[in-house]
């Protein structure tokens, strides 16, 4: 089960139309964000990266439908090569987009095992699914406790309601 947060303040949710002339041309409201996604069962990093635990001990790797939200179109993924080394916190690629470059960092440590190659081609997989098709990395960790340090959805979904209310 998903739960839903919003990406902004809820005062700037909504944006009504006041009255007069300008009033009849505006509809009654409209959405400025949308909702992220955030999913039971994954472990997720202040940072927006979410983990989920493989089968084989591996865990996938990617970033959060907050963050690519946040970053608007991605045109462009950097990625490790399979069998680099990763540590907990430290970058392991960048996501470009059409706002900005950013920084990915590694929620875990350990070996990257593989990588999602179809993002090479199709870098906006990360906007349309980045909990499925939009994976970046898989890691099999050299410490398989590190993991449970995260955050779960609940309180994940509180870091960014606090994080977009400021």
């Amino acid at each position: 089960m998903a739960l839903r947060l919003w990406a902004s303040s809820a005062a700037n949710a909504l944006m009504l139309s006041g009255t007069g002339a300008r009033a009849a041309a505006a509809p009654a409201f409209s959405i400025s964000r949308f909702f992220s996604t955030v999913h039971d069962g994954l472990k997720y990093t202040q940072s927006h990266e979410w983990v989920k635990h493989e089968d084989g001990g591996v865990v996938t790797v990617g970033i959060t439908d907050h963050a690519q939200g946040h970053l608007g179109e991605v045109v462009f993924v950097e990625l490790p090569e399979p069998g680099a080394k990763v540590s907990a916190g430290g970058s392991f690629g960048n996501v470009e987009s059409v706002k900005a470059t950013s920084d990915v960092n590694s929620p875990i440590s350990g070996e990257v095992v593989e990588i999602n190659s179809k993002l090479t081609e199709t870098p906006g997989l990360i906007n349309t699914s980045p909990y499925e098709q939009g994976w970046m990395i898989k890691v099999k960790p050299s410490s398989p406790g590190e993991a449970d340090g995260l955050l779960d959805a609940a309180k994940y979904t509180k870091h960014c309601e606090e994080e977009d209310a400021h």
